[in-house]
């Protein structure tokens, strides 16, 4: 089943966007290799990196998301096209000599929460998508979602109505983190442990390069690729989430919430990110295993 935030509360209406997500050469004659800058010539240590990513962090600019790539030994700083130049250069002046540890790369569109009204299960005044249906070991029945989405949720519909209830939010965590439980308490309605046709058998980490899917009741069904880990997202307004993972996976507002799998293995929740699935974008996820070992509850 599938859950969307849409119209946001008085109290969270700051929520209702996100942020989530080149040079030239100089040859010296035909057949001499480019010189590395002097930048790219630096090694960082894991100190200076860190360093880097408190002063991206500092800076606070909405639009943002950042994590250290171990392959390059860089934090790559995703902007999206709310972030100025000037906003750019702030972020570099707060690394200050750590700066060139930071590599800017742009995004189309604007970091939101995926958030909007339409047709999918239902809180009080927005929907959102569900992400995996789990259970505790009394044998109850739950689905986690994104916390951005059960945030001052109370009682969840499957209709727009609100005629059908599914059950009250049981567990919130945002923003820094971003993951949500909600328990079935209609016991007319089923919950199989499946997303779609795909069924869900455990839970794992995201690794660079890792195949995904996600699912969610705006767009549907797509697929990609894991490009970062433990990235941090800037959403605006105070609201900035850690440890998220980075993906190359379109989504569009109303699939938030919506479960990351790869094969029949749960790996995140869609949390936020940019673009669209007719031009494509950057999507971050919450990682699964952290809200089920916070919940105690697993997939089946």
């Amino acid at each position: 089943m599938r859950i969307k935030r849409t119209t946001p509360r008085s109290s969270v209406a700051r929520r209702a966007s996100l942020a989530v997500v080149a040079g030239s050469l100089v040859a010296a004659g035909a057949f001499a290799a480019p010189a590395a800058s002097a930048d790219e010539a630096t090694t960082y240590s894991s100190a200076q990196l860190k360093k880097a990513s408190d002063a991206v962090l500092e800076a606070d600019v909405a639009g943002t998301a950042w994590n250290v790539d171990p392959k390059t030994d860089r934090v790559v700083v995703t902007v999206d096209s709310t972030v100025s130049q000037a906003e750019v250069n702030e972020i570099k002046r707060e690394a200050g000599t750590n700066a060139g540890a930071l590599k800017i790369e742009r995004t189309s569109g604007k970091f939101s929460k995926l958030l909007s009204g339409g047709d999918a299960i239902y809180a009080s005044s927005w929907r959102c998508s569900a992400g995996f249906n789990v259970r505790n070991s009394a044998g109850t029945y739950y689905f986690v979602t994104a916390g951005h989405c059960t945030d001052g949720a109370g009682t969840w519909y499957t209709n727009s109505s609100r005629t059908t209830t599914i059950g009250p939010t049981a567990g919130s965590s945002f923003p820094t983190n971003d993951y949500g439980l909600v328990r079935y308490s209609n016991t007319n309605l089923t919950h199989p442990g499946t997303v779609g046709s795909q069924d869900i058998t455990s839970a794992a980490d995201a690794t660079v390069g890792m195949s995904v899917t996600r699912r969610g009741s705006t767009t549907g069904t797509h697929s990609g690729s894991v490009t970062g880990l433990n990235a941090t997202v800037n959403y605006g307004g105070g609201d900035i989430v850690y440890g998220m993972i980075k993906t190359n996976v379109c989504a569009e507002p109303g699939d938030s919430g919506g479960p990351l799998y790869s094969g029949t293995r749960a790996i995140g929740l869609t949390s936020g990110g940019s673009g669209n699935c007719s031009s494509g974008g950057t999507t971050y996820f919450q990682p699964v295993k952290e809200a089920l070992s916070r919940y105690g509850v697993s997939v089946y």
